[in-house]
C-alpha cells in the first residue's frame, strides 16, 4: 500500500494531514521563517538555510526573501536560477526548474490542486500535478504558473500572466489565460 506522500508526489489523490507530510510542512515552515528573517549581511547562515531547505539546487542560485513553499525538497534547481521577492511554490508535486531560469517579484508556481468532485473535497483529498520549466526562461513579475505546465527553453512570460496550459520553447506569452504572442528570434 502506498504511502500518503507516494500518492502525493505520484499525482494520485492523498491526505494533507497524514502526520508524515504534517511534520514535513512543519519542518518546510521553520526552515522558511528563519531564511525569511535572516539579516541581509548573514549570508552563510542563509544560504545554509536555503539548502537544507531545497537540497538539489544547482551552482549560483539566490532567492531572495520572503519565499514561500510547502517542503522545498520536492523543487529542483538547475544553475543560476534567481527568485525575487515574495515568491511562491506550492510543491506538493515535483517542480523541475532549469539553469538560468528568472522570476520576477511574486512569481508563484502551484502543483497543489483540489478535484472537481465536491464529494472528494469534502473527504479532505487533494492531489498535485507536476511543473516543469526549461532553462534561459524568464518568468515576470506576479506571474502564476498553475499545475501540471510545463515551459519550454528560452520562453519569457509576461508579468500578471497566468499559464494555465504547457508555453512551447522561444516565444513571448502573455495574458490571463496566458498565450503565445510571438516567436522569440536568437
Amino acid at each position: 500500500m502506498k504511502s500518503e506522500k507516494e500518492k502525493m508526489l505520484e499525482g494520485e489523490l492523498y491526505n494533507p494531514l497524514d502526520p508524515q507530510l504534517s511534520a514535513e510542512r512543519r519542518r518546510a515552515r521553520l526552515l522558511l521563517k528563519a531564511f525569511n528573517d535572516t539579516r541581509a549581511d548573514r549570508l552563510e547562515e542563509r544560504d545554509r538555510l536555503i539548502e537544507e531547505l531545497i537540497p538539489a539546487m544547482g551552482l549560483g542560485c539566490w532567492i531572495e526573501p520572503p519565499f514561500y513553499c510547502d517542503y522545498g525538497n520536492n523543487i529542483t534547481l538547475g544553475e543560476k536560477v534567481f527568485f525575487n521577492f515574495n515568491c511562491v511554490v506550492l510543491d506538493v508535486a515535483p517542480v523541475a526548474i532549469g539553469s538560468s531560469v528568472f522570476f520576477g517579484p511574486a512569481a508563484q508556481i502551484y502543483t497543489a490542486t483540489h478535484p472537481l468532485s465536491a464529494t472528494e473535497r469534502r473527504m479532505g483529498l487533494e492531489l498535485g500535478r507536476s511543473v516543469r520549466i526549461d532553462d534561459d526562461v524568464w518568468v515576470g513579475g506576479g506571474a502564476i504558473i498553475c499545475p501540471g505546465v510545463h515551459v519550454g527553453t528560452k520562453s519569457v512570460i509576461g508579468a500578471g500572466s497566468v499559464v494555465t496550459k504547457d508555453i512551447p520553447a522561444g516565444v513571448v506569452a502573455v495574458g490571463n489565460p496566458c498565450r503565445v504572442i510571438r516567436r522569440i528570434e536568437e
